[in-house]
């Protein structure tokens, strides 16, 4: 299996495409004037606790005040708040937490007026983007994430991925760390760490530690509400959490982006640093790689699948609903049972692309089609689980229902990636239709259900508008000698003054129209 990452670079956004085997799996846009990522450290002021929330809100530099609710206090607040106003004020300046006395952990049931205060300086991480509108939502218990490990200061507990099945290598990974791990600091093994020496974690470890001595140097002449840690850049944080050896390829298309990718991969995989290539062409990477066609047929209301099948993903201020459709779709199934699980198994790989690509979260309803056999309905939520395994967001999903509807919880840190797939349409001035791009693939679907289909035609000819005849037939090999190649018979084209840029007819040898 091949992964590769595209990288586009504008002057305003980047934007990020993970590759599986040529499909597009995750798209991520990273933009010059978002200063609230998930991760990022701020030296804030509480405005208000409220009581009836148990929460508080804060200003972190934001239009809207970030949400902070007590649990999210973490049970080292004291420590915390004692240590900031003492670097603050110049008193400590021995960060390493090695001889600093810890407070008394604050009660978990507590309420937030006995510990935290209007106008009290605090530090405070992002863990949710805003949204909608939503200001961001926030945590005092903070973490710094490496390659393998992540840090939580004011802490001493080791804990290990779940992820990491065999008890022998946890016990391992939580020797080797307790054995380097600095007092003060707590340490979350994660899965990426499994088979790693001793020396790998140590790095990360040093790594971390120099992050959170140069964190802690901000802070006395720190103003509140000011941003004091920089998560990594987007490029960096997806080559951290989804780098592994089955990467062939990072290819990007900004040479100083390109550098820093370089070294950043030289760095965590330097086996692996030749993969990174400086894309320099008159043709844009994401056209290069078909990454902007997959945009177009994967984004939208309707979602196609090979052979007719296709998905209509609604959304509501509550959740989002998917719906699985066979379509006109042939096939040589025995019965309806087997149809329905086929175009089932189909559509769950495709609704575990969509929720990664779009970033969905929340609740989202998928309504399968009704089997009758409960093995069936079994085999489905496996594969279903099977093809979300490699979500990097936490997530749940339950049995299907007594009317076959699967529900699944999805978390959601950012907002959800939406691309517009219509566009203006050129026959009706202000109204909008499918983008042309995708009109090629409904005649390529169209054409192989008339082409495989019980009723074969001899002698298929395609009525279409100039414009589209012309695509399919130019250069070599064109769309028409693919057609040949693929189905073994040539495919006549009648160009149509009379017909609109998006309308097409198959008709036969009569001149009647078949589809």
């Amino acid at each position: 299996m091949n992964r590769e990452l595209i990288v586009r670079s504008s002057s305003q956004a980047v934007d990020f495409a993970l590759l599986k085997d040529g499909k597009l799996t995750e798209l991520h846009k990273e933009e010059n004037s978002n200063d609230f990522s998930v991760g990022d450290i701020f030296l804030a002021k509480i405005r208000k606790p409220v009581t009836g929330l148990n929460a508080a809100f804060v200003n972190v530099g934001y239009e809207k005040d970030a949400f902070l609710h007590y649990h999210d206090l973490g049970p080292q607040l004291s420590s915390m708040l004692k240590f900031i106003k003492q670097v603050s004020s110049g008193k400590l300046q021995d960060y390493s937490l090695k001889s600093f006395p810890f407070e008394t952990d604050i009660d978990k049931n507590g309420v937030i007026t006995d510990v935290i205060k209007a106008n009290q300086s605090l530090l405070v991480q992002i863990v949710k983007e805003p949204i909608s509108t939503k200001g961001p939502r926030i945590s005092s218990e903070l973490s710094i994430a490496g390659r393998y490990l992540v840090m939580v200061p004011f802490s001493d507990r080791v804990s290990v991925s779940q992820k990491i099945e065999s008890k022998e290598e946890k016990d391992r990974l939580k020797r080797l760390v307790r054995s380097i791990k600095p007092k003060g600091f707590g340490v979350i093994i994660r899965t990426v760490a499994e088979g790693q020496k001793v020396a790998e974690l140590d790095k990360d470890l040093e790594n971390l530690l120099n992050k959170w001595t140069a964190m802690c140097k901000k802070l006395n002449r720190a103003q509140t509400p000011s941003k004091v840690f920089v998560e990594l850049n987007r490029a960096s944080s997806i080559l951290r959490d989804v780098f592994n050896d089955s990467y062939t390829g990072i290819h990007v298309d900004d040479l100083t982006l390109y550098n820093e990718v370089k070294e950043y991969v030289a760095e965590i995989a330097p086996d692996k640093e030749n993969i990174v290539k400086h894309y320099d062409s008159s043709v844009p990477i994401f056209e290069k790689f078909g990454i902007e066609r997959q945009i177009k047929t994967s984004f939208g209301r309707t979602a196609t699948m090979s052979k007719g099948a296709y998905l209509i993903i609604e959304h509501t201020e509550a959740l989002h609903v998917v719906d699985v459709n066979s379509g006109n779709r042939s096939n040589k199934a025995k019965n309806q049972e087997d149809t329905a699980l086929e175009v089932n198994l189909l559509a769950a790989t495709e609704i575990a692309r969509q929720l990664r690509l779009r970033d969905m979260g929340g609740i989202i309803v998928v309504d399968f089609i009704d089997m009758v056999k409960a093995q069936h309905r079994k085999r489905l939520f496996e594969h279903l689980r099977d093809e979300m395994s490699d979500d990097r967001a936490k997530h749940k999903i339950l049995p299907p229902s007594k009317f076959g509807l699967i529900q699944i919880t999805r978390q959601r840190v950012r907002p959800e990636m939406n691309i517009k797939t219509t566009e203006e349409d050129p026959n009706n001035a202000g109204k909008e239709v499918e983008a042309p791009i995708v009109l090629i693939d409904k005649i390529t679907v169209d054409l192989e259900k008339l082409l495989k289909g019980p009723a074969k035609d001899n002698s298929i000819t395609l009525n279409i508008h100039p414009f589209i005849a012309a695509y399919i037939t130019k250069g070599f090999p064109s769309m028409r000698t693919k057609w040949f190649l693929e189905y073994k018979r040539w495919i006549k084209i009648q160009p149509r003054d009379a017909y609109t840029y998006l309308e097409y007819r198959f008709k036969n040898k009569d001149g009647k129209t078949i589809y």
